[in-house]
């Protein structure tokens, strides 16, 4: 029997406990989950795609049925070349919907094969993005109930080696 394969495509700049929550989540559903950690032209990102590759890897070390590589170009197209049939997103709230709904359909005209998946973060998680976290942890906040351990170490020394006015939350 095949196994039920999804993508779960994202930023991740920092990865986060939500993002966590989510592959955890997944995994209740899906046999594998591919976390696919992703290029995004319209993002200006603190950490490298390499860098994000690693903090991913890191932080789901451990974690039965979860691979991480690197993606460069369209979700459908790489979850085609993966043999997956679903893309996972997490919605937050009302101001996620239109845009995942509008990449969702997108998606599915691009490929009738892969479909997506909506799943709801846990209430403690609710209102967390990366945006926020960086934004946070550049006004020197505490961001260690958010992000694992070793990223609020990465953050903070990353802040350090940027001038803060160089950095513009995206």
């Amino acid at each position: 029997m095949e196994k039920r394969r999804a993508i779960y495509p994202g930023s991740f700049d920092p990865v986060t406990l939500g993002h966590l929550d989510l592959i955890k989540r997944a995994l209740l559903i899906f046999d594998e989950i591919i976390v696919a950690v992703a290029v995004n032209t319209e993002k200006k990102t603190l950490f490298s795609l390499e860098e994000r590759t690693k903090f991913v890897k890191k932080a789901v070390h451990g974690l039965s049925g979860v691979r991480v590589e690197s993606m460069v170009g369209l979700t459908v197209d790489y979850a085609k070349s993966k043999k997956a049939h679903s893309i996972v997103r997490g919605l937050r709230a009302t101001s996620d919907f239109e845009y995942e709904f509008q990449m969702a359909l997108t998606n599915r005209k691009l490929s009738k094969r892969v479909d997506t998946v909506f799943l709801m973060p846990s209430e403690s998680f609710f209102y967390l993005s990366s945006r926020l976290i960086k934004e946070i942890a550049a006004f020197r906040g505490d961001i260690s109930d958010y992000v694992p351990r070793f990223v609020v170490k990465e953050i903070r020394q990353r802040l350090r080696e940027i001038n803060h006015a160089d950095f513009q939350m995206v």
